[in-house]
């Protein structure tokens, strides 16, 4: 049997907003005849989350339009397999007053030093606020794409990547642990916990749970952990991942006894804190320090340091 074609993907008609590319929606199949008309459609499908009456206001405003960029009509038939776009709602965010710092820029990377409390991607309540609406918008490049992650509370080297034809090669550098990861962090000092030491545990992270756990099973994380110097109580620490678990430095500091200072979520959750809101004077100590790779394009040995610092030390 050949391989099935790739449908490509139209072009959206909509511009960014604040750094956000537009919504895309495909209208399915609908052998049942549930949807008379394309507002039916949407009534049902985002009504729940938004509110019927909501739905039908951004029909009535033209927030919804077609491939050409003309505005959808509610009353249009239903169309299965047709492409609607539309840009979201978005709730007022509260400004991280901090900035995200530019350690390198070319033509097709930025290396970003992302500062604590700012999320990478938008996802969840953090859309407007984050590193790469932030970039778009503040250097003019709205195809730009994360080619990773790092955790909302975690600061430092995040790759972006300019061009959408180069991602794939960027993001399978890190897939395939191409890309040598160092961190630092501030935790407590234990004599008694002999380093250096590398971690491997299997940890699991269950949807709608804010905190990752160990579990029994096969390993799918490994770190090296190394005290770098220590004083007053604390030690700074050299974090080497190997792999990249959801919270796997924090989860492994926590397991050697040393859980890294102004953690919310290790050893316990901090519901209180949380439910707070941000405190700026207390960001995690945890820096994602240096990255180190051979660019899958170039081929140039490249080796980039975060200029941040952790305020705890």
């Amino acid at each position: 049997m050949g391989r099935r074609r790739r449908v490509a993907v139209p072009v959206a008609p909509l511009p960014q907003r604040d750094g956000i590319d537009p919504v895309r929606v495909r209208l399915p199949g609908d052998p049942a005849g549930a949807w008379a008309t394309v507002g039916d459609h949407l009534v049902e499908r985002f009504g729940g989350a938004v509110g019927a009456g909501r739905v039908e206001a951004m029909l009535r405003e033209g927030r919804f339009v077609g491939a050409d960029g003309r505005p959808v009509a509610a009353g249009e038939a239903y169309d299965a397999g047709r492409h609607l776009w539309f840009h979201r709602d978005f709730v007022a965010e509260e400004r991280v007053p901090f900035e995200v710092g530019i350690v390198y820029r070319d033509e097709r990377v930025v290396i970003a030093d992302k500062p604590h409390f700012l999320a990478t991607t938008p996802r969840g309540r953090h859309i407007t606020e984050t590193a790469l609406a932030r970039l778009r918008r503040d250097l003019g490049l709205p195809e730009l794409q994360p080619a990773h992650r790092l955790d909302r509370l975690t600061a430092g080297l995040a790759l972006f990547v300019v061009r959408p034809r180069d991602r794939g090669a960027y993001q399978t550098l890190f897939r395939d642990r191409r890309v040598r990861k160092e961190y630092e962090a501030v935790a407590p000092y234990d004599p008694a916990v002999v380093l250096p030491v590398t971690v491997r545990s299997r940890i699991e992270k269950e949807r709608g749970v804010q905190a990752a756990r160990e579990t029994a099973g096969e390993p799918n994380s490994e770190s090296r952990v190394e005290l770098l110097e220590h004083r007053g109580g604390l030690g700074r620490y050299r974090l080497l991942p190997a792999t990249g678990r959801t919270h796997q430095l924090r989860v492994h500091m926590n397991g050697l006894g040393l859980p890294i200072l102004h953690d919310p979520l290790y050893p316990v959750v901090l519901e209180d804190e949380l439910v707070r809101g941000t405190d700026y004077g207390r960001p995690l100590q945890l820096l994602a320090r240096s990255l180190e790779f051979t660019d899958p394009v170039s081929g140039r040995e490249c080796r980039f340091e975060s200029r941040l610092r952790l305020s705890a030390w």
